[in-house]
């Protein structure tokens, strides 16, 4: 079972997962257009990969790789994954946190601006779907964030 382990994350070059180089992302075929559309994107001289979608500490960071590693893999592996890859909620929380973390001195204006209603709470993504990754084909305004790696799993 280790051999086979071994094998598969060395086949599918899982050790490139450990590093902050976004081409890993695109290790996986399905990854293709949004790497390809966030080397076209504002954000490609400031944020890769891991800047949006991992948190921003040491462990949450390995801990959501290796979570997302596990499902990515289990799922491409089995053949049971949407052809539009979808955020799942969990990540699309980490990547809002990312928005608000990086533009906190805009996002704290708007979320206490009553013109805006007092935003609070408004997701970034709500208007901005697709600025880390261009316009993607996969971008889509009214995706649904809620679901999960599991929604894809066989009856």
């Amino acid at each position: 079972m280790i051999g086979l382990g071994t094998y598969t994350f060395l086949y599918a070059k899982g050790y490139s997962y450990l590093t902050n180089n976004p081409e890993a992302c695109a290790n996986c075929h399905v990854m293709q257009a949004q790497y390809e559309a966030w080397l076209k994107s504002s954000h490609h001289s400031v944020a890769s990969c891991n800047d949006c979608h991992t948190p921003h500490n040491i462990v949450g960071k390995y801990a959501v790789k290796a979570n997302n590693g596990f499902w990515h893999s289990f799922y491409f592996t089995s053949g049971h994954y949407p052809d539009t890859i979808e955020i799942i909620k969990f990540d699309h929380k980490i990547a809002e946190n990312a928005c608000r973390r990086c533009h906190e001195n805009i996002t704290a204006a708007i979320d206490g601006n009553v013109l805006h209603g007092k935003a609070e709470g408004l997701l970034c993504t709500r208007c901005h779907n697709s600025v880390g990754h261009s316009e993607s084909p996969t971008a889509r305004l009214n995706s649904p964030l809620t679901r999960s790696y599991h929604d894809y799993a066989p009856n």
